[in-house]
């Protein structure tokens, strides 16, 4: 027995050696079968052996592996025999297109851009899978979890192949049910309405957010958890957020599993500060919560920002404020501590301006509130990014602070993305003031990126044609002085206000500069020739008088004042304006004008703007000129809402027209909310009040009234920033008329300028 073992062992490692010695043979030749479409010199070149090589097993499994590695080949076999090493491949087919049948929601396009696949790529069983899954999360994230996919491949000639996919979309997956457990302090309803995720509702037609995403849900977790923190419940956690998919696939049911804790007060407050010569006491001020109030982790955050900007404006670039919360479980109260961490002052060592291909530099240094060697200034850097934003030149405005050359300097860093200034639109449109119109508006509000604005435009309505050129170079002298001219040609159609047509012809220069960081004076020079045609047989006295041509040359200036968040879309902050004019300066017409009003918009909540305006006005003849009726008062349509345009003023009852007057004043209280829809559609409701009067008159006569009576109305509106242009519905209705007022219900504007 041991004789025989010993003698079966030998045999094997007989065979061992001879199969080793076999493969140590060295390469004397690669062959290369079945190849096509690839070249043999291209397999060589995978499979990494040459000549004279030795061949070992090794070396075979390598190279077989570096084949299949390159996902051109569906099989690969490698063998060997005399030093000669064949090389079998079977190539993975080509595709010759990418198909998507029964896609109705998602184009091909979208679907396309998410997957891998392409014409005159290698087809891969693995590719393909990945790209299926990556299908799947798409329809999932636009709320189709019930769609179906399934690739189909179309074998063509020459090793080519179609790929398919046949897609089944199904229907919306709505979230069904949205539940809360282990809520005490707020029932299910007050915490559905403060996550972003809605129940399917039949109102939500417009809306996305009764669909099932599991990013918004994890967003929702988050905002969940801010409002707890906000309402003092610092121990507050989410256990656990379940989501139950139905067996139809067309319902979510989602379960919110919530742990509130106890509900904190404010303890002691203090702030403690590593600034030498920084009293910690003078920073209290910013502090915006009070001992025994409940605990609120946005005041605390907000207490941080407030002390921050103070701290920027002490030159303090980089001091950090980090609050503490220390919380005493037996009382149930909070102690704030705000650590200052220790900085140096700071002065302003340089300023980038990056991403400005086309704008000058200068033009977007001379917003900045701050120079090289400027002690740094928080509250003038915010200022600074504001100018900027205001130009309208960029989508996107980003200023921040870098660490300098040494620690007592800091780099402002200024990026910007431009967007285009350049205006050319061809346009119609709808308004209840002057009919149907077209308009043609060509404007570059940043020419030869100097930050000049020339614009060109032209409208023609129904009731009105109006031609108008304006230049305005803002840097006139490399100073703030905005120096700009202005030519029109304007045609009225007034028959069925006041029985005539007006034509109006001429130009002006003006000339712009600041009083101050909020105020800013303008003055003007405008000469016009203004004339009164047509006038109807059966008109007015008073408007047959009128008829003739009169030269205007006159003299005017705008105070204003503005502190707003935004100039283009303000909520916050008021802005305030003071007209005067005198014509008499050559000419015909001898008058004196003025115009005072303001407006101050407050921030209600998110998307929730009160808006409160006021104006009042006169003018007056000297000499022995009256004023006459082209250059009064008109209220009514977008002015005064409830009334047709020239609707409420002096009129001449028995011809019915409308005279215009000497004085008037006019005030309006808006509410600006959202409708619940998406912010990206732009759209917004209101809820106002106009009240006012207009009346003066030089002339008096039979039929003629005059008076200074309150009118009022009030109404809903909704705007729309469309693609096309603003599109604004008002309905309104007086509740404080004269019986021979004109109303105007129901208000619709609609193109590309009104």
């Amino acid at each position: 027995m041991r004789f025989g073992f010993r003698l079966l062992c030998s045999a094997a490692l007989t065979c061992v050696m001879l199969s080793s010695q076999a493969l140590a043979a060295n390469v004397r030749d690669i062959r290369v079968e079945g190849s096509e479409r690839v070249e043999p010199a291209t397999v060589l070149t995978y499979l990494g052996m040459h000549t004279g090589d030795p061949v070992t097993q090794d070396s075979l499994d390598d190279a077989l592996k570096s084949l299949f590695a390159t996902g051109l080949f569906a099989d690969v076999q490698i063998s060997e025999s005399n030093g000669v090493v064949t090389v079998k491949v079977i190539e993975n087919p080509v595709i010759n297109q990418v198909a998507f049948e029964g896609n109705d929601e998602l184009e091909d396009d979208q679907l396309l851009s998410e997957i891998s696949a392409r014409p005159r790529q290698v087809f891969t069983r693995t590719s393909i899978q990945n790209d299926l899954s990556r299908l799947y999360d798409i329809y999932h994230r636009n709320g189709r979890f019930s769609a179906d996919i399934q690739p189909k491949v179309i074998k063509l000639d020459q090793n080519r192949v179609d790929l398919v996919f046949e897609i089944s979309e199904g229907p919306l997956t709505e979230i069904s049910s949205i539940r809360f457990v282990g809520n005490e302090r707020f029932s299910d309803d007050e915490l559905r309405s403060v996550i972003t995720s809605r129940e399917r509702r039949w109102y939500n037609i417009l809306s996305s957010a009764d669909r099932y995403d599991q990013d918004r849900l994890a967003y929702d977790m988050e905002v969940l958890r801010q409002f707890y923190l906000k309402e003092g419940y610092a121990d507050f956690r989410v256990a656990s957020s379940v989501s139950e998919l139905s067996q139809d696939k067309e319902r979510f049911y989602i379960t919110v599993t919530v742990d509130e804790g106890e509900r904190y007060k404010v303890g002691d407050i203090r702030v403690n500060s590593q600034l030498r010569n920084l009293d910690p006491q003078s920073l209290m001020k910013d502090v915006t919560l009070s001992k025994s109030d409940w605990y609120d982790a946005e005041e605390v955050k907000t207490t941080v920002e407030n002390m921050t900007h103070s701290l920027g404006d002490m030159q303090y670039a980089f001091a950090e404020v980090v609050p503490d919360v220390n919380r005493n479980r037996a009382d149930k109260t909070i102690d704030l501590v705000f650590n200052i961490n220790e900085s140096p002052r700071v002065f302003v060592e340089r300023i980038n301006i990056d991403g400005n291909a086309r704008t000058l530099d200068k033009v977007v240094r001379r917003q900045m509130e701050l120079v090289e060697g400027d002690a740094f200034n928080r509250t003038l850097l915010a200022e600074s990014e504001k100018n900027i934003n205001n130009l309208g030149y960029f989508s996107k405005v980003d200023v921040k602070t870098l660490p300098g050359s040494t620690p007592d300097k800091t780099i402002v860093d200024v990026s910007v993305e431009e967007q285009s200034t350049g205006e050319v639109s061809l346009g119609a449109g709808f308004s209840t003031a002057d009919g149907p119109l077209a308009d043609f508006h060509i404007r570059e509000r940043n020419l030869l990126g100097k930050g000049q604005d020339l614009g060109l435009s032209a409208t023609v309505a129904g009731a009105r044609t109006e031609f108008d050129v304006s230049f305005t170079e803002p840097y006139f002298l490399d100073r703030d002085l905005a120096l700009g001219f202005d030519a029109f040609h304007t045609t009225r159609d007034q028959q069925d206000q006041s029985s005539f047509d007006q034509k109006r012809t001429g130009g002006g220069v003006r000339l712009g500069y600041p009083l101050s960081k909020n105020w800013r004076q303008l003055w003007k020079y405008r000469i016009e020739s203004n004339e009164i045609t047509n006038v109807d047989s059966d008109a007015s006295r008073f408007v047959q008088d009128q008829e003739g041509n009169r030269m205007t040359s006159a003299v005017s200036q705008r105070l204003t004042y503005e502190d707003l968040d935004s100039r283009f879309f303000p909520t916050d902050g008021v802005t305030a304006w003071l007209d005067t004019e005198v014509a008499g300066l050559g000419g015909d017409a001898k008058y004196i004008s003025g115009k005072l009003g303001g407006s101050y918009y407050v921030p209600i909540a998110k998307n929730w703007t009160f808006n409160l305006l006021g104006e009042v006005g006169v003018i007056a003849g000297y000499g022995d000129e009256n004023v006459k009726i082209n250059e009064r008062y008109f209220l009514g349509g977008n002015t005064f809402r409830g009334f047709e345009k020239y609707g409420i003023g002096p009129r001449d009852l028995t011809t019915d027209d409308s005279l215009g007057g000497n004085e008037f004043y006019r005030a309006t209280a808006e509410l600006t909310l959202p409708l619940g829809l998406p912010d990206d559609l732009g759209v917004s409701g209101h809820i106002f009040t106009d009240v006012g009067s207009l009346w003066g008159l030089d002339e008096k006569g039979a039929g003629l009234v005059d008076e200074n009576s309150l009118r009022a109305s009030g109404g809903v509106g909704l705007t729309w920033r469309s693609p096309m242009g603003p599109v604004r519905i008002d309905l309104s209705k007086p509740y404080l008329k004269e019986d021979y007022d004109v109303e105007q219900v129901f208000r619709f504007s609609f193109g590309t300028r009104f």
